[in-house]
């Protein structure tokens, strides 16, 4: 288990807020320790699962979305790879044709992170690629496939 200091943090000092989605494979020994609960108590990080597959005394996967001073998201990070966690980004982004889309919001519908919301004045459908989690859904139910995938190679 590694040592980790404890971290003051000044409420006056500027904060700047930084988000990651990031994805984490760890090993069995790791699977029953409370990891999201000390990325929020020890680096002052909001931790926001997308997805999981957790098996104690199994390999673990999951992909969260981390809120914070990007100081201490790059110290969390730290912190994970000393617990024989391993990081990677999505390798996959998911990409809106806005000339295809015919504004259905089946996919606003679907859309756990909110990536993809409904403008109330223009009641069009608006695509933010920073909330994405890249999980899919919207472009399973797409009806004319405006969403689609690309595989980073």
């Amino acid at each position: 288990m590694n040592n980790i200091a404890s971290k003051t943090i000044d409420p006056s000092a500027p904060r700047k807020a930084y988000r990651k989605i990031i994805m984490l494979t760890f090993p069995s020994e790791v699977s029953g320790s409370p990891m999201v609960c000390n990325l929020t108590r020890l680096f002052d990080l909001s931790v926001n699962i997308l997805r999981a597959q957790i098996t104690p005394r199994r390999d673990g996967f999951m992909t969260v979305e981390l809120f914070g001073e990007e100081e201490m998201f790059h110290e969390a990070i730290s912190y994970l790879k000393g617990l024989g966690i391993k990081i990677s980004t999505p390798e996959q982004t998911i990409f809106r044709d806005e000339d295809s889309c015919m504004q259905c919001g089946v996919c606003v519908a679907i859309c756990h992170t909110e990536a993809l919301s409904l403008d109330k004045n223009t009641r069009r459908v608006v695509f933010d690629m920073e909330r994405c989690a890249t999980c899919g859904q919207c472009t399973r139910v797409c009806p004319v496939k405006a969403m689609r995938i690309e595989v980073d190679q």
